[in-house]
């Protein structure tokens, strides 16, 4: 054999030594993440959001380290040194100083690019998230209380609430604000107008450039393309694709 053949073999050894060894690494590797999983799945089987649910006491102590008793706004120090780092802003948004945003930790809040919330707004995620997407404008004095999402390029006018919460009341024995509080999912879609002193209450879905008319009180869910009024709101019109025009109905 040849120098050359010799030294061509060397390489080739070398080459299926170093991918051997690299083989053994990975599998060292997966089989050491896949043992920590396991053990943390062991210790750990809930998150730390769910223990605290799941312990009243511990609930109870976190709950008034977050918020004075009988309050809804966040203590100073959460406003201060939580949600800046846990609450997502988009590039250009703004919040108004004259605003409540009563948000805190343990549930998202999200405001995206360019996207405005007015003077004398209240936001309260304590009991579902609440986002809002790109360059969409939340009016003077609007209330919004989560679960809510709101899409892009959508516009609310002043005095609206968005409420997906609701109470409990049928327990006669009970005083309503000691019963339960029952929320559902608000989702008001891209490019919808929601005129002033409308009322969008829990459950509903306004579907995508779709208008409701001022003072209108929303129990269902608006489809797509129409426009809705009164109390309780019903769709008056509706886009026509084909006639590329708004049609009463």
């Amino acid at each position: 054999m040849s120098i050359k053949d010799q030294v061509d073999d060397n390489i080739l050894l070398r080459k299926k030594m170093d991918t051997a060894i690299l083989l053994q690494e990975e599998t060292i590797t997966k089989s050491s993440e896949e043992t920590l999983t396991k053990v943390d799945n062991e210790h750990n089987p809930l998150s730390v959001k769910d223990r605290i649910k799941n312990n009243p006491s511990l609930k109870k102590l976190v709950h008034r380290m977050l918020i004075p008793k009988g309050g809804a706004a966040p203590r100073l120090w959460v406003k201060l040194f939580l949600n800046p780092f846990l609450h997502k802003r988009g590039q250009g948004s703004t919040i108004r100083r004259r605003t409540r945003i009563d948000v805190l930790p343990f549930n998202r809040f999200e405001l995206g690019a360019n996207s405005t919330i007015e003077d004398f707004c209240t936001i309260n995620n304590g009991v579902g998230d609440v986002i809002i997407g790109n360059n969409s404008l939340v009016g003077i004095s609007n209330v919004i209380i989560g679960p809510v999402t709101i899409g892009n390029d959508v516009i609310l006018a002043q005095n609206i609430v968005v409420s997906a919460l609701n109470h409990e009341y049928r327990d006669v024995t009970q005083p309503i604000h000691a019963q339960k509080i029952l929320t559902a999912p608000i989702i008001i879609e891209d490019e919808c107008w929601i005129a002033a002193n409308a009322v969008i209450t829990s459950g509903v879905t306004v579907g995508k450039h779709s208008v409701v008319a001022a003072n209108a009180v929303v129990t269902k869910s608006v489809p797509p393309y129409s426009v809705v009024a009164g109390n309780p709101a019903r769709v008056i019109k509706k886009y026509d694709f084909d006639l590329k025009d708004w049609v009463r109905v």
